[in-house]
């Protein structure tokens, strides 16, 4: 599985930078990447399970994922549309993200494991991609263009 996601996540990499490189807009891409970054590092460095460099980076890329979308919605709401591979895109990290939940689900049941931090981490994300599930499923799979209401 790691290597089928390690290549899924090369080959979106390589599609970004090269099919869909004249789909970017900078105009519109404001948002101000280290209003995330630097928010989820002092995070990281303060709630973490131990205080050591590899458990400091895993948190630090767990509260960051959970944030990671705000860019996408932030240009999303600004143009006020999404393309609809971006809204497929989107919602394919959406349904990924909710099937973690069920994932801690299953452990904590099976297995007593329980990891506040990525579970605390996880719900914020899924509560991000709400509104966004309501609009992908009422406009795009209806075959329409998802656009934001006025």
């Amino acid at each position: 599985m790691k290597v089928v996601y390690i290549a899924c996540s090369f080959t979106t990499v390589w599609m970004i930078y090269s099919k869909f490189k004249a789909t970017y807009d900078g105009n519109h891409d404001t948002f101000r990447v280290e209003f995330l970054v630097i928010p989820t590092a002092i995070l990281a460095f303060l709630v973490n399970h131990d205080f050591t460099p590899l458990e400091i980076l895993w948190t630090f890329s767990i509260y960051l994922e959970s944030v990671a979308i705000l860019p996408q919605l932030f240009m999303v709401s600004k143009t006020g549309e999404a393309e609809t591979i971006t809204s497929h895109y989107l919602f394919a990290l959406g349904v990924y993200r909710t099937l973690y939940l069920f994932n801690w689900i299953w452990r904590y049941h099976f297995e007593g494991f329980f990891d506040l931090i990525a579970i605390v981490a996880g719900l914020v994300q899924t509560v991000l991609y709400c509104d966004f599930f309501y609009l992908y499923i009422t406009k795009v799979l209806k075959g329409k263009k998802l656009s934001l209401p006025a």
